[in-house]
């Protein structure tokens, strides 16, 4: 039986008319998933990450799970989410996204965070979340303004003063500041690009969030391209377009996540393309991110790219080693944890690109420490992070480490990788280096090619195929080239 497809006196309708699964429901849901979820992970595991979560929202697309903090969101996130996934879609029969969000203040009573050793469930504690919901008139004034958080899909935890700032990031966080205080129209739109993991829908959202609590009464918008792409498919397939454009193009403000998924998408280009032109005409405010320049977002319309660069565009770089420990203090702080400084500093200095990577290795340690009755050393905290930092050690390969590490055990010229000579001592390393830059870094073949001197894409194809046949009839060549993938890959 689909328990998520509820009869209808199990739904509500909101003012535009949408069906969606009243709150009532979304216990009852959850308790049907824990049962399925119970037989995915262990008793020890269920009772420390999942005893207190909730559904506080399921639609058509998407099952939104609450937790008690950042702390699990992250870990169930980095490590449980595909048992989630499973335990859903066994329950509902339907392949609904997972989205995991911290629980705001307005939905009641949490349990301790993970560090905490694992109560027993008990009524008369309150360690579940509460969603049965009271009415607004009996909210206090923080409560109702995060519950219109949440009917905005404003994260509570995404806010300004839970950011933390360092030289790779203070001018994006100004522009965003000076844009959620109002200060000035001209930064519109904002366009906010970077790596992934960087914060860029933390500032999004903290942008929101303050624009909330000046004017409760703005009327903010936030959600991520993909999201926009499938409801207006979803509004052309049902002739609702009308109520579509008046959710979007009404808005005081419009964020939206990770916009290069527009690209392809020619009718939502369209659609967006308007849906822009009328919020900048009503002077109402326009925030993007995406993980690269709007200029380098591929198949996408030059009118829209232009629209993008109009504004004002800043970049998120990965923190340096004082903001990445501020960081991991940051967080041992909201956590309630303490892990010692040597191994805080080994999480700075192993984990550099990515800070959601970065909280992920604390909450492994943080999680270790909780449990365990020794003290956590170097090497068993190498152990724990191995594929965080095997991930992480992949992330920092450029063709240029590659061809300096060839040339290094290969006794060649730096030259050599780019010359056009083809005696065999050089023109193999220089296949082998054409090989590892098609294997560990995410290059196209005409960026290799470019890189070896502008050789074309059909050089490289052949270059990759020639060492792969040579790994299989060679052991030699095959030790060469693993030798090469560790000394990359490790930092």
């Amino acid at each position: 039986m689909n328990d998520i497809a509820t009869s209808e006196s199990e739904l509500k309708t909101t003012n535009d008319g949408v069906a969606y699964v009243s709150d009532s429901n979304f216990k009852k849901i959850w308790g049907s998933v824990s049962v399925a979820l119970k037989k995915l992970v262990s008793d020890d595991v269920y009772s420390r990450w999942f005893e207190s979560a909730a559904f506080v929202d399921i639609n058509e697309t998407e099952a939104v799970l609450a937790v008690a903090s950042d702390m699990h969101q992250v870990w169930i996130e980095t490590n449980y989410l595909p048992e989630v996934q499973t335990a859903i879609t066994q329950v509902s029969e339907m392949p609904l996204k997972v989205r995991v969000i911290v629980a705001s203040e307005d939905q009641g009573e949490v349990a301790p965070a993970a560090s905490k050793a694992p109560k027993k469930s008990s009524k008369k504690e309150g360690a579940s979340l509460n969603f049965s919901g009271a009415e607004d008139n009996h909210l206090t004034e923080e409560q109702q303004l995060g519950k219109k958080l949440k009917s905005a899909g404003l994260n509570p935890q995404f806010s300004f003063d839970r950011f933390v700032v360092g030289q790779n990031n203070e001018f994006a966080h100004a522009a965003c500041m000076a844009v959620g205080q109002a200060k000035t129209s001209i930064y519109n739109p904002l366009f906010i690009h970077g790596s992934s993991g960087l914060g860029k829908t933390h500032l999004m959202q903290a942008i929101g969030q303050m624009l909330m609590k000046e004017n409760p009464s703005a009327r903010v918008v936030y959600l991520t391209c993909e999201k926009f792409i499938n409801e207006f498919i979803d509004t052309v397939r049902k002739g609702s377009l009308e109520r579509f454009r008046k959710k979007y193009r009404r808005a005081d403000i419009l964020l939206i996540d990770d916009i290069q998924f527009l690209g392809g998408k020619e009718r939502s280009q369209e659609e967006f393309f308007h849906t822009f032109n009328e919020l900048l005409d009503l002077q109402s405010q326009v925030v993007l991110t995406s993980d690269r320049p709007a200029s380098e977002i591929k198949n996408i319309e030059p009118r829209l790219i232009s629209r993008f660069e109009s504004g004002l565009t800043v970049e998120l770089q990965p923190p340096g080693m004082e903001t990445r420990l501020a960081i991991l203090h940051r967080k041992m702080e909201d956590w309630d944890v303490k892990v010692h400084d040597d191994i805080l500093c080994m999480l700075a200095e192993r984990i550099q690109s990515n800070v959601r990577r970065l909280e992920g290795g604390l909450v492994r340690i943080a999680t270790y420490c909780s449990l365990g009755t020794e003290q956590i050393t170097a090497d068993r905290a190498e152990y724990l992070l191995k594929d965080i930092l095997r991930e992480e050690g992949k992330k920092r390969v450029n063709i240029d480490s590659i061809q300096k590490a060839v040339t290094d055990q290969y006794d060649l010229r730096l030259a050599d990788m780019t010359s056009k000579r083809r005696p065999t001592n050089i023109a193999f390393p220089r296949q082998i280096a054409m090989y590892l830059s098609r294997k560990l870094t995410p290059c196209s073949l005409v960026e290799i090619g470019d890189a070896f001197g502008g050789r074309d894409h059909g050089t490289v194809i052949y270059a990759c195929r020639k060492v792969e046949d040579m790994m299989k009839k060679q052991s030699d060549v095959r030790d060469d080239v693993d030798v090469l993938i560790n000394s990359l890959q490790k930092k």
